[in-house]
């Protein structure tokens, strides 16, 4: 089968990693790709913004089967371009890809089907929303409706925090993205991500995750798109699991359908667990990054037959199976992430790779031969271990072993789950 995959981060390079071992491929392509993914794809030069393009590509190569790594292009309506051109495709179209897209219209579908989630409002103007968020009180939380690369949403727990994100949103920090508002009740328990595939009517869960938004150690400063992640969550039990299944994805592609937009793909609901079990926070349509990393560290399964089958059809009559071991992934970042970054600095050494480590590269380029950091999130140090906390020992060995004067990490990745086995 011929692939031609979308995206140049740390997510497409797990993916194309794991992608490069099926034996069902024959050749895979990257646009734009990375040098990490250069290592397991072709990188073929194509604006992937442009829809037509693409289409033009796959059908001048005889590609078999697309997948989309990052939402935007999802959002955009790649995957109904390619579609359109009969050419199978991973990832929901434009309508569908308003769960993440829309965090408005992920609330209605929620608030119309029975789906357990924070309380909310919509607001297209500032004062009205300040007018809700004072009668309300902190913590509450704010945020921006469209794609603000996982950078829109602040958990307020003052007033004035509420108020000034508010401000933040609609004085255009943003972008588009800003234009409208959705402010919701906060919810209090502990975070969990849980991946789930969709062809339109069937769903198959994957995993579990826990993703690290804070730049800093003890969850501290500003949200990012992700410092670090490890999985499988303990907090995800297999009956919380079960609930997950039942009360949050089941209803929402049922609902999908029925609106007209079913949904094919991947759903990563990011979950809140609370004293009355598992809660919406948001979707995602597309896998999470850094979660992607440790779950395809920990994929027994061949990715490739279980990605089709969630763009054409009958997820019903297949299994994923995963290692039981841990996986734990560090984010290395340039200094001063997520605020300004210096850009194009040198990185000198990369830690040797085994089947228990593995660096996936983000945002790295080759500038006259010599690896280079480009982007705010840039290396994911990855490891599998017995445990999350040998897994965390393993990746901190490696993260040591990076030399890169411009970068740095956190250094408590998984630390709720190396708490639980310490306890």
């Amino acid at each position: 089968m011929k692939v031609l995959l979308i995206g140049s981060g740390g997510r497409e390079h797990a993916l194309a990693w794991k992608l490069a071992q099926s034996p069902k491929l024959t050749t895979l392509y990257a646009a734009p790709g990375n040098p990490g993914i250069a290592e397991e794809a072709t990188i073929v030069s194509l604006d992937t913004e442009d829809n037509a393009a693409v289409v033009s590509f796959c059908k001048q190569e005889g590609i078999d089967f697309v997948v989309v790594g990052p939402e935007a292009p999802l959002v955009a309506g790649l995957a109904d371009a390619l579609r359109d051109a009969g050419i199978a495709v991973f990832g929901p179209s434009a309508a569908a890809a308003q769960l993440e897209g829309s965090k408005g219209f992920t609330k209605d579908i929620c608030a119309k089907y029975g789906i357990p989630t924070g309380a909310y409002q919509r607001f297209t103007a500032a004062e009205p929303a300040k007018a809700y968020v004072r009668e309300q009180g902190a913590p509450i939380v704010i945020k921006a409706d469209g794609l603000a690369a996982g950078k829109g949403v602040t958990v307020a727990m003052t007033l004035d925090e509420a108020l000034d994100a508010i401000d933040a949103c609609f004085s255009g920090t943003f972008g588009a993205a800003g234009a409208e508002v959705v402010v919701e009740a906060f919810l209090d328990g502990e975070e969990a991500s849980f991946f789930c595939l969709c062809d339109g009517v069937n769903a198959l869960p994957l995993a579990s995750a826990q993703d690290h938004k804070r730049v800093g150690d003890g969850d501290t400063g500003p949200n990012t798109g992700g410092m670090g992640a490890y999985s499988p969550a303990p907090v995800m039990t297999a009956e919380m699991t079960e609930r997950t299944m039942k009360d949050i994805i089941e209803p929402t592609i049922r609902g999908m359908a029925e609106s007209g937009h079913p949904f094919q793909g991947v759903l990563f609901a990011g979950l809140m667990i609370t004293a009355k079990g598992p809660e919406l926070i948001e979707y995602n349509v597309r896998f999470g990054d850094p979660e992607c990393q440790v779950l395809m560290m920990r994929m027994r399964s061949d990715l490739l037959p279980i990605l089709y089958a969630a763009a054409t059809g009958g997820l019903d009559k297949l299994t994923a199976e995963w290692r039981p071991d841990a996986a734990l992934t560090v984010v290395m970042a340039s200094n001063g992430y997520p605020g300004s970054y210096e850009k194009n600095t040198p990185i000198d050494a990369l830690p040797g790779e085994d089947a228990a480590t593995k660096v996936f590269h983000a945002g790295t380029a080759l500038k006259d031969g010599k690896l280079v950091a480009t982007g705010g999130r840039v290396l994911n140090v990855t490891a599998m271990g017995a445990t999350v906390s040998a897994a965390k020992d393993t990746a901190y060995a490696a993260v040591d072993r990076v030399r890169w004067e411009n970068g740095f990490c956190r250094r408590d990745i998984g630390w709720q789950a190396v708490a639980r086995e310490k306890s």
